[in-house]
């Protein structure tokens, strides 16, 4: 009879009528998100499986279980928000790389060496020119360049 999302896309919510009776009644439905693999497999989204991946990259960091569950969970909000029911593995990791870039710097060098498949020092040394220019605050006239655009 009716659907509609909760929680933000999470939860789908379905108003229903037995055909036999005419009982009305609700369901209540978790929306599947699938993640496809680079070999074509698709499994589930696990949020568990983010937060493992991303504390190997934070082994002897600073950063306690909270900080990765809560990565973890910005990153499925963030691909449940492109309102697709499958996306592909590496939408995941580029997902992960800004709350990580975030967090610790030091994991996201390790967790992008290795989702970027870095081959060399000088894959290591953009990224860490990257990281740094980034931090530097922009001086008064990038400010105004930037607010003109």
């Amino acid at each position: 009879m009716d659907s509609r999302e909760v929680d933000e896309g999470q939860v789908i919510r379905r108003r229903r009528s037995c055909p036999q009776c005419s009982r009305r009644f609700t369901t209540v439905e978790e929306a599947v998100l699938a993640v496809v693999k680079r070999s074509g497999v698709t499994e589930p989204f696990s949020r568990e499986k983010v937060a493992r991946g991303v504390s190997r990259a934070c082994q002897g960091r600073p950063v306690d279980e909270d900080k990765l569950q809560l990565l973890a969970q910005q990153v499925e909000e963030a691909i449940r928000s492109t309102g697709v029911a499958e996306v592909p593995s590496h939408e995941v990791g580029l997902a992960i790389l800004g709350p990580l870039r975030e967090l610790d710097e030091v994991a996201y060098l390790r967790f992008a060496s290795v989702y970027r498949s870095f081959t060399s020092v000088e894959d290591f040394e953009k990224e860490i020119l990257d990281l740094r220019e980034a931090k530097q605050p922009e001086t008064g006239d990038e400010q105004e360049a930037a607010k003109s655009e």
